[in-house]
Protein backbone atom coordinates (compact mmCIF):
# COMPACT_ATOMS: atom_id res chain seq x y z
CA UNK A 1 0.00 0.00 0.00
CA UNK A 2 2.80 2.41 0.82
CA UNK A 3 4.46 1.93 -2.57
CA UNK A 4 1.21 2.66 -4.39
CA UNK A 5 0.54 5.65 -2.15
CA UNK A 6 4.07 6.99 -2.66
CA UNK A 7 3.78 6.72 -6.43
CA UNK A 8 0.35 8.37 -6.42
CA UNK A 9 1.31 11.25 -4.13
CA UNK A 10 4.55 12.08 -5.90
CA UNK A 11 3.75 11.53 -9.55
CA UNK A 12 2.46 15.06 -10.12
CA UNK A 13 5.46 16.70 -8.47
CA UNK A 14 8.14 15.01 -10.52
CA UNK A 15 6.58 14.65 -13.96
CA UNK A 16 6.19 17.09 -16.76
CA UNK A 17 2.40 17.16 -17.35
CA UNK A 18 3.00 17.09 -21.11
CA UNK A 19 4.85 13.77 -20.97
CA UNK A 20 2.91 11.74 -18.42
CA UNK A 21 2.62 8.03 -19.12
CA UNK A 22 -0.20 6.56 -17.11
CA UNK A 23 0.12 3.06 -15.69
CA UNK A 24 -1.82 1.36 -18.50
CA UNK A 25 0.26 3.09 -21.20
CA UNK A 26 3.50 2.17 -19.41
CA UNK A 27 2.49 -1.49 -19.17
CA UNK A 28 1.22 -1.58 -22.77
CA UNK A 29 4.39 0.02 -24.15
CA UNK A 30 6.63 -2.24 -22.06
CA UNK A 31 4.94 -5.38 -23.39
CA UNK A 32 4.84 -4.29 -27.04
CA UNK A 33 8.49 -3.20 -26.91
CA UNK A 34 9.50 -6.55 -25.41
CA UNK A 35 7.29 -8.79 -27.57
CA UNK A 36 7.16 -6.83 -30.82
CA UNK A 37 3.92 -5.95 -32.64
CA UNK A 38 0.84 -7.39 -30.93
CA UNK A 39 -2.86 -7.59 -31.83
CA UNK A 40 -5.75 -6.79 -29.49
CA UNK A 41 -6.25 -10.55 -29.06
CA UNK A 42 -2.61 -11.11 -28.11
CA UNK A 43 -2.70 -8.18 -25.70
CA UNK A 44 -5.90 -9.57 -24.18
CA UNK A 45 -4.24 -12.95 -23.60
CA UNK A 46 -1.12 -11.32 -22.17
CA UNK A 47 -2.93 -9.01 -19.74
CA UNK A 48 -6.14 -10.94 -19.05
CA UNK A 49 -8.18 -7.94 -20.20
CA UNK A 50 -11.22 -7.75 -22.45
CA UNK A 51 -11.10 -6.29 -25.96
CA UNK A 52 -13.13 -3.18 -25.06
CA UNK A 53 -10.66 -2.18 -22.34
CA UNK A 54 -7.72 -2.75 -24.68
CA UNK A 55 -9.43 -0.88 -27.51
CA UNK A 56 -9.72 2.18 -25.23
CA UNK A 57 -6.11 1.88 -24.05
CA UNK A 58 -4.65 1.35 -27.51
CA UNK A 59 -6.78 4.14 -29.03
CA UNK A 60 -5.44 6.55 -26.40
CA UNK A 61 -1.88 5.37 -27.09
CA UNK A 62 -2.37 5.83 -30.85
CA UNK A 63 -3.78 9.35 -30.32
CA UNK A 64 -0.76 10.19 -28.13
CA UNK A 65 1.62 8.91 -30.82
CA UNK A 66 2.98 6.15 -28.57
CA UNK A 67 1.98 3.20 -30.77
CA UNK A 68 0.86 2.79 -34.36
CA UNK A 69 -1.41 0.26 -36.03
CA UNK A 70 0.30 -1.81 -38.70
CA UNK A 71 -0.63 -4.82 -40.83
CA UNK A 72 0.47 -8.09 -39.26
CA UNK A 73 4.14 -8.52 -40.28
CA UNK A 74 3.50 -12.28 -40.48
CA UNK A 75 0.58 -11.87 -42.88
CA UNK A 76 -2.25 -12.52 -40.43
CA UNK A 77 -5.64 -10.82 -40.68
CA UNK A 78 -5.50 -8.80 -37.47
CA UNK A 79 -3.79 -5.44 -37.37
CA UNK A 80 -1.10 -5.09 -34.74
CA UNK A 81 0.26 -2.33 -32.57
CA UNK A 82 3.91 -1.35 -32.77
CA UNK A 83 5.68 1.07 -30.43
CA UNK A 84 6.73 4.32 -32.08
CA UNK A 85 10.00 6.17 -31.55
CA UNK A 86 8.11 8.65 -29.36
CA UNK A 87 6.58 5.78 -27.40
CA UNK A 88 10.00 4.24 -26.84
CA UNK A 89 11.40 7.62 -25.80
CA UNK A 90 8.62 8.23 -23.28
CA UNK A 91 8.85 4.67 -21.98
CA UNK A 92 12.58 5.06 -21.34
CA UNK A 93 12.03 8.46 -19.69
CA UNK A 94 9.36 7.01 -17.40
CA UNK A 95 11.47 3.95 -16.58
CA UNK A 96 14.43 6.19 -15.69
CA UNK A 97 12.13 8.27 -13.45
CA UNK A 98 10.89 5.14 -11.67
CA UNK A 99 14.42 3.83 -11.18
CA UNK A 100 15.56 7.22 -9.86
CA UNK A 101 12.70 7.11 -7.34
CA UNK A 102 13.71 3.64 -6.22
CA UNK A 103 17.33 4.78 -5.96
CA UNK A 104 16.23 7.61 -3.63
CA UNK A 105 14.24 5.23 -1.44
CA UNK A 106 17.14 2.75 -1.21
CA UNK A 107 19.97 5.30 -1.13
CA UNK A 108 21.24 4.10 2.25
CA UNK A 109 20.67 0.38 1.65
CA UNK A 110 23.69 -1.92 1.37
CA UNK A 111 24.11 -3.50 -2.09
CA UNK A 112 23.37 -6.95 -0.62
CA UNK A 113 19.99 -5.73 0.68
CA UNK A 114 19.10 -4.24 -2.70
CA UNK A 115 20.00 -7.51 -4.42
CA UNK A 116 17.97 -9.52 -1.90
CA UNK A 117 14.98 -7.17 -2.28
CA UNK A 118 15.15 -7.48 -6.10
CA UNK A 119 15.29 -11.27 -5.79
CA UNK A 120 12.32 -11.40 -3.42
CA UNK A 121 10.32 -9.02 -5.62
CA UNK A 122 11.11 -11.13 -8.70
CA UNK A 123 9.99 -14.28 -6.85
CA UNK A 124 6.84 -12.55 -5.57
CA UNK A 125 5.91 -11.38 -9.08
CA UNK A 126 6.62 -14.83 -10.52
CA UNK A 127 4.32 -16.36 -7.89
CA UNK A 128 1.50 -14.02 -8.87
CA UNK A 129 2.09 -14.81 -12.54
CA UNK A 130 2.06 -18.55 -11.83
CA UNK A 131 -1.26 -18.35 -9.95
CA UNK A 132 -2.92 -16.24 -12.65
CA UNK A 133 -1.24 -17.98 -15.60
CA UNK A 134 -0.06 -14.69 -17.11
CA UNK A 135 3.75 -14.72 -17.19
CA UNK A 136 5.56 -11.49 -17.98
CA UNK A 137 8.47 -11.78 -20.42
CA UNK A 138 11.73 -10.62 -18.93
CA UNK A 139 15.06 -9.92 -20.56
CA UNK A 140 17.78 -12.46 -19.91
CA UNK A 141 20.12 -9.84 -18.47
CA UNK A 142 19.75 -9.05 -14.81
CA UNK A 143 18.12 -5.63 -14.64
CA UNK A 144 16.05 -4.02 -11.92
CA UNK A 145 12.31 -4.75 -12.30
CA UNK A 146 10.28 -1.91 -13.70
Amino acid sequence: MLLGRYLHLHKGRERNPGSVLDRSAYILLSRVRREGPMSIGQLGEAFGLDASTLNRQTAAAVRAGLVERIPDPEGGMARKFRITEEGARQLERERARIIAGLDRVMADWPEADIAAFADFLRRFNSGIERIHGLPWPRPQASIPPA
